[in-house]
């Protein structure tokens, strides 16, 4: 039997933070991905986007992660030698109509400790993106963009410059609580392993709540159920549009903040993610589609040429809140929350959990202190 001080199950960009930060503390690590590559769902498929944290009620977990966050994130990429840019965003409100929704995004942010965000007039709104129709804005020019897989990779080679080890093709089946601590089992390349670790970090993403179910002694209403929320994207082929990204209002009653315009760190622009409730984990994005996405977009850039619009990628995102539900927080528990020594379980760690993903990773580290 392996005995190791932390398991980190999942090689997602949290369970790679947090396999990083436990290591460069002294702690021996062991990491789990089930994938044979790391970062094979959510975190390679979404819009590679450091947010500001703008949206997120006061006090919630996904604001305070994300606003500390995104400077770790931007002081981690500089340090090392991660690609990205401070890019800057465009919220636009469309119509007079949606002014008021404009101005509670301001108030809401400033409650975030997020000051930055610069009122633009309709005739500024013009000057920086010409392309764009609306009649008002704000600028956000905290908000950037990060070579997500880069980052990934930088973060394991952080965690095993410090020790780590990544197991890759790994399932976990069953998590028992003995007196040293947990016995992990599973099935690693074929073969069955047994792992004795002082503590388990459940970075499992999507199937969080799928490896909660096995931890025996862990009350049942402590594992909320996730949904799957499945979100398209479309390239804009040709030169791009537009020198920031581009958000209109987000939609109501909806998981999402609307068809918005980003931009990769070579320039290109994908408009996205829709919204799609699934079971399925599928990541086809039908041509079909293209019509409904250019009805979105024309609302914000009316020159859009539908023929340009390309079927790109998709990503699907652990929700707490079920479908017309108003979005759940980050759910982070340690033992202070369930009772059980040396467990955190992380679950609904969808946007911004990319920019958070530093900040989480010190959460999680001083629950198991």
């Amino acid at each position: 039997m392996m005995d190791v001080d932390c398991l980190v199950v999942g090689a997602g960009v949290i369970g790679l933070a947090c396999a990083a930060q436990m290591a460069r503390a002294g702690s021996s690590v062991i990491l789990v991905e089930q994938e044979c590559r790391i970062g094979e769902h959510t975190s390679s498929r979404n819009s590679e986007v450091i947010h500001a944290g703008i949206y997120y009620p006061p006090d919630s977990l996904k604001a305070r992660l994300c606003v500390e966050g995104r400077e770790l994130l931007y002081r981690w990429c500089q340090m090392h030698g991660v690609n990205h840019r401070r890019i800057g965003k465009l919220l636009v409100a469309v119509t007079d109509a949606e002014v008021p929704a404009l101005e509670a995004i301001q108030a809401n942010a400033r409650q975030s400790g997020v000051e930055s965000l610069e009122v633009v007039s309709q005739k500024r709104l013009y000057e920086l993106e010409p392309a764009v129709v609306g009649v008002a804005g704000l600028l956000s020019p905290q908000t950037g963009i990060i070579d997500s897989h880069a980052y990934m990779e930088s973060l394991l080679a952080e965690a095993q410059r410090y020790g780590a080890d990544l197991a890759l093709d790994t399932r976990v089946d069953h998590v028992f609580l003995t007196a040293q601590g947990w016995r992990v089992e599973g099935l690693s390349c074929g073969e069955r392993f047994c792992i004795h670790a002082r503590s388990v970090i459940n970075a499992s993403g999507l199937f969080a709540s799928q490896f909660a179910e096995k931890v025996e002694g862990l009350d049942a209403a402590y594992v909320p159920a996730t949904y799957w929320c499945q979100g398209r994207y479309f390239g804009y082929a040709g030169r791009p549009p537009f020198k920031h990204l581009v958000y209109p209002m987000p939609e109501a009653n909806t998981a999402g903040l609307g068809i918005h315009a980003t931009l990769d760190l070579g320039g290109q622009v994908r408009f996205g993610p829709d919204v799609a409730w699934t079971d399925a984990l599928d990541y086809q994005v039908d041509e079909s589609l293209r019509e409904s996405f250019a009805r979105a977009i024309f609302r914000y850039f009316p020159s859009l040429n539908t023929a340009r619009l390309i079927a790109g990628y998709s990503g699907i995102r652990p929700k707490l809140s079920a479908p017309g539900h108003p979005a759940a927080d980050f759910s982070i528990q340690g033992p202070q929350v369930h009772g059980l020594p040396g467990l955190v379980n992380l679950f609904g760690i969808e946007s911004p959990g990319l920019t958070a993903s530093l900040a989480i990773a010190r959460y999680v580290s001083l629950l198991l202190d």
